[in-house]
């Protein structure tokens, strides 16, 4: 495996490339992470099984589609492809520190606020169906924000729970709540990252903020930010410099509840246990309109 990943580097450097170490580094709760060398340069290797190729072709495609926005540090992709029971993506080696400092996380703030300003399509959704974690995540176009979070987000989630043999409270009744506590909420689509947890952002040794594991699509800034909140782990300066560059609109607070039971009812069909009850409290906190 590693002689193809090192061939296909060679390819799309046309830098002669040979792994001469590479070793286990975080590849998250899904994929299995390396850093390869040959001495000189490194790069980031996932792992995963062959049938999953189409994750990282779609990470690829949002990694370069955020590169294009020139607004906020990404790695930069550089190939993917499958050798025997193997699916592989070869991404830029990034040095990240610990944690960062104030400074660098209100930059973080604000070059995420230039991304989500950054206006290309004028629907919601993205161009290819990607996932979020290892569940498939529909992309299908649409015109009007709540009924793409009612068909594509919420609704999706629901049936893949209820295939999990669980289904939750007053599901049909939920669906129609949504629709009204996003009626006349039709944000611009925005480029979001989709997947925004601490586990997904850092800051460089030289100080620069980067995200990294998008699950890209044009949606509500909002949720972007609804899932820093969700497990925390950003420090108040990331808000802080965020509503500098770009202050969150009236009602975001009513909605980030809604939009981070889309990450745990995913949370529930990808890992089970304590997110079901979670996932319940939030419905039934929407269902009473009881919304923060």
């Amino acid at each position: 495996m590693w002689k193809k990943i090192a061939e296909h580097i060679t390819q799309v450097t046309v830098e002669n490339f040979e792994v001469t170490d590479y070793r286990s580094v975080g590849g998250g709760c899904i994929n299995t992470g390396y850093k390869v060398s040959d001495g000189t340069r490194s790069y980031f290797v996932k792992i995963n099984q062959a049938s999953l190729v189409e994750m990282f072709r779609a990470e690829a495609l949002g990694l370069k589609q955020m590169l294009e926005t020139q607004t906020i540090r990404v790695p930069k992709p550089l190939c993917y492809g499958t050798e025997g029971n193997n699916c592989y993506i070869v991404l830029e080696w990034l040095d990240l520190s610990d944690r960062g400092n104030d400074k660098s996380w209100a930059q973080m703030g604000r070059n995420l606020a230039s991304l989500h300003r950054y206006q290309g399509k004028k629907e919601f959704g993205w161009d290819i169906n990607n996932t979020i974690g290892s569940t498939p995540q529909i992309n299908s176009r649409c015109t009007d924000w709540a009924e793409f979070w009612v068909q594509h987000r919420i609704g999706y989630q629901l049936k893949l729970a209820k295939g999990r043999g669980l289904s939750f409270s007053d599901s049909d009744h939920l669906l129609k709540i949504i629709l009204e506590l996003l009626a006349g909420h039709q944000p611009q689509p925005s480029l979001v990252h989709g997947d925004l947890w601490s586990g997904n952002a850092s800051v460089t040794v030289d100080g620069e903020p980067i995200i990294f594991d998008p699950a890209t699509y044009w949606g509500d800034r909002e949720v972007d930010i609804a899932m820093t909140e969700l497990f925390g782990g950003f420090p108040t300066t990331f808000y802080r410099g965020y509503n500098e560059a770009w202050p969150l609109d009236d009602g975001y607070k009513q909605r980030k509840t809604l939009y981070n039971l889309y990450h745990v009812l995913n949370h529930f069909n990808l890992f089970g246990g304590g997110y079901a009850s979670q996932a319940e409290k939030m419905i039934q906190q929407l269902l009473r309109k009881n919304w923060v």
